[in-house]
């Protein structure tokens, strides 16, 4: 019974993935005029990007994203949207450098947590959560 609703949930991640690949670059060109003008937020989104945490995904991105998750276990948002994004954003800054898809997992079973699973959601549900955070926030890592 679990073969098929994972087999489905890859297949739309999966659709996710490619449907976030050919919007990103929109989403690129938006930014750009942002950072030439002179305030104190594009010193803090500067920093973030060196430090290599992308932007919060917003309007559609942020509704795919938590809608997948909320697919995968209800648990892992858990009512927490804000909570969600941040621990995802947080994984793209540490996966950033980490190119081992096995360490990836571990990460986010060590990331993403919940009140019944205070160890994470196992490395199946945890291979999904990376999945969403890769098509939905940052898709280039």
């Amino acid at each position: 019974m679990r073969t098929p609703q994972i087999a489905t949930l890859l297949a739309s991640v999966a659709l996710l993935a490619l449907t976030g690949c050919t919007s990103e670059p929109e989403s690129d060109a938006e930014p750009t005029p942002v950072a030439t003008t002179p305030t104190a937020s594009p010193t803090t989104t500067g920093a973030a990007d060196a430090a290599g945490v992308p932007p919060e995904p917003t309007g559609d991105k942020r509704v795919i994203y938590l809608a997948t998750l909320n697919g995968i276990d209800p648990e892992i948002v858990n009512g927490n949207d804000d909570k969600a994004i941040s621990r995802g954003r947080d994984q793209c800054a540490a996966m950033k450098d980490e190119k081992d898809p096995t360490k990836r997992v571990a990460q986010v079973e060590q990331r993403f947590i919940g009140p019944d699973h205070p160890n994470g959601f196992g490395p199946n549900k945890s291979a999904l959560i990376l999945a969403t955070v890769q098509a939905n926030i940052c898709p280039t890592y």
